[in-house]
C-alpha cells in the first residue's frame, strides 16, 4: 500500500505501493532455477481511484530488474479531508514467474 497524503498524486501513491511491496519481500528464486534476475516476469496490478492519472513509465522505473507488465485498475481509496485534496491510497499485487522453457 502506498499513499499521497496531500497532493492527490496517483502516480506517487502507486510508486510508494510498489516500493513497499518490493522492499518488504525478497525473492531469490532466479538462482535456484538457473535464471538471471533479469529473466523474472513481473505481473503487476495496481489499484487507484483514478487509473488514468498514473504514469506507468515511472512505475516501471521502480523495478531494479525483471520484466514488469503493469496494469493499473480502478481500486485503492480516496479519503476526503476537510480542506484540500483527498488522501490517495494505492494497493498493489506483484506476481513473479519465469518462462521455464529455456532456449539454448
Amino acid at each position: 500500500m502506498g499513499s499521497s497524503l496531500r497532493r492527490q498524486d496517483y502516480t506517487q501513491a502507486a510508486v510508494r505501493a510498489l516500493q513497499d511491496a518490493l522492499w518488504h519481500n525478497s525473492i531469490n528464486l532466479a538462482e535456484l532455477f538457473g535464471f538471471e534476475k533479469t529473466d523474472m516476469l513481473l505481473t503487476v496490478e495496481i489499484g487507484v481511484q483514478n487509473p488514468d492519472a498514473v504514469d506507468v513509465s515511472k512505475l516501471e522505473a521502480v523495478f531494479p530488474y525483471g520484466q514488469p507488465e503493469i496494469k493499473v485498475v480502478h481500486g485503492g481509496l480516496d479519503i476526503p479531508r476537510p480542506v484540500g485534496n483527498p488522501t490517495v491510497m494505492a494497493n498493489t499485487a506483484i506476481s513473479v514467474s519465469f518462462d521455464m522453457e529455456q532456449t539454448q
